[in-house]
């Protein structure tokens, strides 16, 4: 397939975007970017892409420039050869992009594995940094509970068999984490299972479970960092309901870190914030516009 086609449909009234295409090595990272202005960065988690800001970025795109990429093996992008999928390498891929697009003054937009991802970026390019909306994720070392969700699903023979011959993140898991059902349609289903067509396919899902152990060394580095980023204006966008994963502690540790956080807490969202309330999460991009107006 050429590198710059799109792999499979999707609907063009829930995600009706021009493509853009970023060449990594000699693979190719879809991207979304929609809008002029104050740049804001979108970053998703597993087994995402940049389909779960669609609403937010339709509600903000007369406003801001939104750009909301897909990892290599997630969404549309092709992954380059000795890809591993790792976080760590996402990163890369982020401040590649970042650098190729010459953006300034960034809002980082993070949920769930775009939060290290994101963060790592942040740590070390404060400079670019004009403020941050922060939903149900973390940056440090895993917990107890994180680390036994590791084991089990980024591990042999289960996790690997539930991700590659069941797409179970994307079948079922994503789906039954969503509080407001009504969005888990047929659309919605075939647009988060599409990207993983074969066993081979779905390899990053399971990658990133197992990286939460894995990338323990990446994480405590990334923690150490994060003192640096006390002073820059953030949102906190947390979703309460039945995220077992990221309960309060989690979210009390990030109101920590970053001194100069306003906090809202949903208690009709669940994990996937941008899915359940992308309203608030659009409220919130406004909010941390509004709250650093200078000059882009």
């Amino acid at each position: 397939m050429p590198p710059n086609l799109r792999p499979f449909a999707v609907d063009p009234s829930e995600y009706p975007f021009e493509d853009h295409w970023f060449p990594f090595r000699d693979g190719s990272v879809h991207f979304v970017d929609e809008g002029s202005g104050a740049p804001v960065l979108l970053l998703h988690g597993n087994p995402t892409w940049s389909y779960l800001y669609r609403d937010v970025i339709k509600e903000l795109r007369g406003e801001c420039r939104l750009i909301a990429p897909d990892y290599p093996g997630f969404g549309m992008s092709r992954a380059p050869a000795h890809y591993d999928f790792t976080p760590k390498e996402h990163s890369e891929v982020v401040s590649g992009l970042v650098q190729h697009l010459a953006l300034t003054n960034v809002v980082l937009v993070v949920q769930d594995w775009g939060g290290p991802i994101g963060m790592s970026y942040a740590v070390h390019h404060r400079e670019n940094l004009r403020g941050l909306v922060v939903m149900n994720t973390w940056a440090w070392p895993a917990t107890i509970p994180q680390w036994l969700f590791s084991v089990v699903m980024g591990g042999w023979p289960l996790g690997y068999w539930l991700q590659t011959r069941r797409n179970y993140f994307a079948k079922s898991v994503l789906p039954s984490g969503i509080r407001h059902s009504e969005r888990v349609t047929a659309q919605f289903r075939q647009a988060y299972t599409d990207p993983f067509p074969t066993a081979g396919s779905r390899i990053p899902t399971w990658v990133f479970p197992r990286q939460i152990r894995k990338s323990r060394s990446w994480l405590a580095d990334i923690q150490s960092r994060l003192p640096s980023l006390s002073e820059v204006p953030a949102q906190i966008l947390w979703g309460t309901y039945d995220d077992p994963g990221f309960p309060a502690k989690e979210m009390a540790k990030w109101q920590r870190y970053l001194k100069l956080h306003e906090t809202e807490t949903l208690e009709d969202a669940s994990h996937s914030v941008p899915e359940d309330r992308p309203d608030r999460v659009a409220a919130s991009i406004r909010r941390v516009l509004g709250r650093t107006p200078r000059s882009q």
